[in-house]
């Protein structure tokens, strides 16, 4: 019986007969976590010095795209704006307006704009690419990228509660302390602390990635039975199958957005807590 090629390398992606179809007597190749693993660009993966991989060069150049629109946009910003400033302007005010006020207030959030546009476009872009051609990956479903963003946020948060409410008041704000509790008072704290201190950066970080994850997976299954399936009788099934990439690609494109609104959301939420007032 014809198996599928898998390379004997756990880095190949996608890594399959193209030749290999339905009723060709060979199995179908599943995407797995193999195709989550690049091969190095440059350098070796081996442990042994730096290497640089295609997600790295997508966050590397998402980056760029995000500066360099935000630059040519407000480089030289006009009283009557043009198209680019005038998307600029909608996709700021939006996360300006729409979660940093909403959540922190005017007074407050103003400061915390900047952070909140950045972290929002910048895990948008990262998103994106899973429905790029070529790119065809999202950033984000490697889970060291969304937690490195939460750890920042992390960090916020701490040295935020530390600087607006001191050791004493640090300790209060993370556990939750309220005298009325009473007896249960103890355990309440107990939880509250680790759910703050220690479950909150990886639950933050989690959520995007698992959601990135699932989708890149979903559609690299689509994808991949859409091209197995094309042969003979099966070729009605491949359309069927191709009907459902387009339909996931136009889910994801709502997901990818929705995720990085509640990423600044849930960040502005932190901030939040870290302003309140705790007696």
């Amino acid at each position: 019986m014809k198996e599928p090629a898998v390379s004997a390398d756990p880095t190949q992606v996608l890594a399959f007969e193209t030749d290999c179809h339905l009723f060709d007597g060979c199995g179908f190749p599943a995407p797995g976590l193999h195709s989550f693993l690049f091969e190095p660009l440059w350098g070796n993966a081996d442990g042994n010095g730096l290497y640089f991989n295609k997600p790295m060069l997508l966050a590397l150049l998402g980056s760029i795209i995000v500066v360099g629109f935000f630059w040519a946009a407000f480089a030289k910003p006009k009283l009557v704006p043009g198209k680019l400033q005038m998307v600029a302007e909608a996709g700021y005010d939006f996360v300006r307006t729409g979660i940093v006020y909403q959540t922190l207030g005017k007074r407050e959030g103003e400061k915390y704009v900047p952070l909140a546009v950045s972290l929002f476009f910048f895990v948008w872009m990262m998103n994106v690419w899973s429905i790029i051609p070529v790119a065809a990956f999202p950033v984000t479903s490697i889970i060291a990228y969304p937690l490195v963003l939460a750890l920042i946020v992390y960090i916020t948060w701490v040295s935020l509660t530390f600087k607006r409410h001191g050791f004493v008041g640090f300790f209060k704000n993370v556990t939750g302390y309220d005298k009325t509790l009473g007896a249960v008072l103890p355990l309440s704290m107990t939880i509250e602390f680790f759910s703050n201190l220690l479950v909150r950066p990886f639950t933050h970080a989690v959520r995007l990635f698992a959601n990135m994850f699932a989708g890149h997976t979903l559609l690299l299954l689509f994808t991949i039975a859409s091209w197995y399936m094309l042969n003979g009788i099966g070729i009605a099934y491949s359309a069927v199958s191709f009907g459902m990439v387009l339909v996931m690609t136009l889910f994801e494109l709502f997901i990818q957005a929705v995720q990085a609104y509640v990423f600044v959301l849930l960040t502005c939420t932190y901030i939040q807590g870290a302003l309140a007032e705790h007696h």
